[in-house]
């Protein structure tokens, strides 16, 4: 008959209460192929804005010079794609989380997860607003930056209320975001680097820590 150490159940008792607190306290169901997920619909998007853009700035041929899309047609197709991508990104990201919560036996919409929501959202509403009406006054330069720093404000601040590593992806959104800002004309890429390849790389880290060996 196998022996037990000396304070190896007290061990495995306070380990079972400390993850039962953490259930209760935070949500614990998200998965890190939802961070890939959303990072791939990033990439994806930014591939096609780059299109866009390279409509509307024209481009030589046989036929000569083309100008491409006007302002206006830009705007609207950057706006609708934008729709496309965050509507795809949250899909998948939520399919992923709550096949990984069903698989745990944790529900996916409790006490939890609305404190987490609602605290996520008050700074991606506030950073909405923001950007909105720079877009009303067509400040596109510093709207990559401003989706960068706001997301990342919205996952700092969430981030008591879920996996605490998420608060090192908020940090390195808000820090590309700040140094997009002195670099204006590359948003497109600072924005497919912060939405894109962190989110890919942090789903990736999250994974490998928490859902490998399960």
């Amino acid at each position: 008959m196998e022996e037990k150490l000396p304070g190896t159940s007290s061990l495995n008792d306070l380990s079972d209460i400390r993850r039962i607190m953490e259930r209760s306290s935070r949500f614990v169901s998200l998965s890190g192929l939802s961070g890939v997920a959303a990072g791939i619909c990033a990439i994806g998007g930014a591939w096609v804005a780059n299109r866009y853009f390279s409509n509307y700035y024209g481009a030589y041929n046989s036929r000569g010079f083309t100008t491409g899309d006007d302002f206006s047609q830009l705007k609207l197709k950057l706006m609708l794609l934008g729709a496309v991508v965050f509507l795809l990104a949250f899909a998948s990201s939520y399919y992923l989380t709550w096949r990984k919560a069903r698989k745990a036996g944790l529900p996916v919409w409790d006490h939890t997860s609305k404190r987490l929501a609602w605290n996520m959202l008050v700074p991606l509403m506030a950073g909405g607003a923001f950007i909105i009406g720079m877009l009303r006054y067509d400040v596109w330069i510093f709207v990559a930056p401003a989706c960068l720093v706001f997301y990342g404000l919205a996952l700092v601040n969430a981030s008591k209320y879920t996996l605490s590593d998420i608060r090192y992806l908020g940090y390195c959104e808000i820090v590309l975001g700040t140094v997009n800002m002195l670099y204006p004309g590359y948003g497109l890429w600072f924005w497919a680097a912060g939405f894109g390849v962190l989110h890919i790389i942090y789903g990736v880290i999250m994974w490998n820590k928490y859902e490998r060996n399960n």
